[in-house]
């Protein structure tokens, strides 16, 4: 039985998300406000967490970051009542791997985490070979199963996309790699919410490779990238 954390402070839609989703088998932690919500998280395990945005004590994006800083590897995706362009944006820059507006048919809602959690464990057999051993990427040292990159003396935590997307990177270093690749290996879908996040991603890659000038993430216009290191 999956295990779902739901933050989510209307009390009535709440109860009838807790409902549905036991129909369907899971098992759900229901937290009334991110601060509750982020003790249950640092207690227990969960497949996936649906995170409301617009939440007491503690907001849905500021929920997302500290559970990331305590366990990247867990999916999350938000619902929420507004529709901005920031607010989706932002959602993707925190790692989120879905976004749902409300009003939605609670259906939909199940669906896409039926859809996440496949992907989170396609994901995890996909990245497999690279949980054994730290990896040398140019000056850095790269630990895929601990989710960290060291510069010197630095350690960087990553999320867990940022791992996979590196590691897919060093697996097909110095060639052109599709875009529709990346999305297929990394985000096993290539629906316009996948593709905006897999650039905010790629940014915040480039961001983490920075301090060595042999270590290049070269965009192609209109076909994909080139993830090339100098030897």
């Amino acid at each position: 039985m999956k295990r779902i954390l739901l933050a989510e402070d209307d009390f009535d839609l709440g109860a009838t998300l807790k409902q549905y989703l036991e129909l369907n088998k899971f098992h759900v932690t229901w937290a009334l406000n991110g601060d509750e919500a982020l003790n249950a998280f640092k207690t227990e395990l969960f497949d996936i967490c649906i995170l409301d945005v617009m939440m007491p004590v503690l907001d849905g994006f500021s929920l997302a970051h500290k559970m990331e800083n305590i366990n990247g590897k867990t999916p999350f995706l938000f619902v929420t009542a507004r529709k901005t362009k920031e607010d989706r944006l932002k959602g993707l820059k925190l790692g989120a791997d879905d976004y749902i507006v409300k009003p939605f048919e609670v259906e939909e809602l199940i669906l896409r985490i039926k859809n996440i959690i496949k992907r989170t464990e396609q994901q995890t057999l996909e990245f497999k070979n690279f949980d054994s051993e730290i990896i040398a990427i140019g000056k850095y040292q790269f630990d895929f199963k601990n989710l960290e990159l060291t510069y010197g003396k630095d350690t960087v935590k990553l999320t867990e996309k940022e791992a996979q997307l590196i590691a897919f990177f060093f697996e097909h270093k110095n060639q052109l790699i599709p875009r529709d690749l990346i999305l297929a290996k990394v985000w096993n879908k290539s629906d316009f919410f996948s593709g905006r996040s897999m650039d905010v991603f790629i940014s915040r890659v480039r961001k983490l490779f920075k301090d060595d000038t042999s270590i290049a993430i070269t965009s192609v216009r209109g076909i994909g990238l080139e993830f090339n290191i100098d030897k």
